[in-house]
């Protein structure tokens, strides 16, 4: 097939041969984007927690003075312990997928020059952490002489465990047992390393900071107290919560029971993310219009041209042109065009990128979804003027030269 006579009778239509070009453009730069943050936002859904989401719930309290912290604690664990089914209840400040109530920015000096990141602080009372689940990889999990009490936001001091990427963070390639890092006045010292554990908002964090996280551990206090783990099997755990807030309108009827917050651990998941479930479905929406679009854009266009061709197609096989070589003329024709679009979709799809870098902190496109843009292009570009083409391809001799 020789390209030269092509490109020749696309330059007689200019304007509808640039048409659908950019509207072929436009759709390339829309996929590939829109394809980069549906990606994005399934890694983020599907974001490993590094706990036993199934096996959990939590129970949130509020509405009393801080006085009262002993006195509700001591009455709400034990109406909890109590409730059939239970493994386990402890005390946690908040939880992977709940509130958000530790954050804060350390640094890995005492003066305070070298900032080492905003992180979150998961401080739980004794069983915390083994209730939830967390792997620990290196060093020791927290041991009985670490729960200390604390008056304040949390503990002066402490042998804590960090998650694997906050010690690759702040000491790359190091080995972060027995490294020091600092919160203002507090001190801690990491003894552990757990694989993964989520913050409570991951959504709100880059994927490389969702999971800096920090267990550690304290005694119930006023600042620990009203915000309970529970442990259960996973079948009996709905009924288990259910059971334990009954259980605390009897036992603590003072306090007010925060029931938006307190689920089980795999409807907290659900929640966080039903936005981006959301965004996810309405890009889908976008991609299946402008796909849609502008494979009408293709048919319409090729349609036109075959009437418009008749005599022309009459002539070709007139004189030896078979079936296949009017289809394969079209389908030359179509890719021709289709390929003009997706160079200049891909100068678009980056500049579009970095809009959204800049607006919406997006991560930088990666090069391989250009190549796969182009390909559901020029393959959405040969079904489209598949139907088209076959249409030309049929015409009889006769017929299409006494039409003329």
């Amino acid at each position: 097939m020789q390209i030269q006579p092509i490109l020749a009778a696309l330059k007689k239509h200019r304007l509808a041969t640039t048409l659908i070009a950019l509207e072929i453009a436009l759709a390339c730069a829309v996929l590939c984007n829109a394809c980069f943050i549906i990606s994005q936002r399934i890694t983020a859904m599907h974001i490993d927690s590094g706990v036993d989401e199934a096996a959990l719930a939590t129970v949130q309290l509020t509405g009393y003075d801080s006085a009262q912290a002993a006195d509700v604690d001591a009455r709400a664990l034990a109406a909890l312990r109590a409730v059939p089914g239970v493994e386990s209840v402890s005390l946690l400040n908040s939880i992977p997928f709940g509130s958000r109530r530790g954050t804060a920015g350390i640094t890995t000096d005492a003066a305070g020059k070298h900032f080492g990141g905003v992180i979150e602080f998961y401080v739980g009372g004794p069983g915390s952490l083994r209730a939830l689940g967390a792997k620990v990889i290196a060093g020791r999990a927290p041991q009985a002489d670490d729960f200390h009490a604390f008056t304040g936001f949390m503990p002066d001091q402490g042998s804590v465990q960090i998650t694997q990427a906050l010690a690759e963070h702040l000491w790359p390639g190091a080995d972060p047992l027995g490294k020091e890092f600092w919160m203002l006045k507090s001190h801690f010292r990491v003894v552990g390393v757990l694989k993964n554990l989520v913050r409570p908002d991951p959504t709100g964090w880059s994927a490389e900071r969702r999971q800096w996280a920090v267990f550690l551990p304290a005694q119930p206090g006023p600042y620990l107290t009203g915000s309970y783990l529970l442990r259960a099997s996973p079948g009996d755990l709905p009924r288990v919560l259910r059971d334990a807030l009954a259980s605390l309108a009897k036992a603590v009827p003072e306090v007010v029971i925060d029931r938006e917050a307190s689920h089980t651990l795999t409807d907290l998941r659900r929640d966080v993310f039903k936005n981006d479930r959301a965004m996810a479905g309405m890009l889908v929406g976008v991609i299946t219009a402008m796909l849609l679009v502008t494979a009408l854009g293709i048919v319409g266009l090729a349609s036109f041209w075959v009437a418009q061709r008749r005599r022309q197609i009459g002539v070709r096989r007139a004189i030896g042109a078979t079936r296949r070589d009017i289809l394969h003329y079209f389908q030359t024709e179509n890719f021709l065009i289709v390929t003009g679009g997706i160079v200049l979709g891909m100068a678009l799809a980056f500049a579009l990128n970095l809009t959204l870098m800049k607006f919406y902190e997006l991560p930088r496109l990666p090069l391989y979804y250009l190549p796969l843009g182009a390909m559901a292009l020029w393959a959405l570009g040969q079904l489209a003027v598949l139907g088209p083409a076959l249409r030309a391809a049929a015409v009889p001799p006769v017929v299409a030269t006494r039409s003329a």
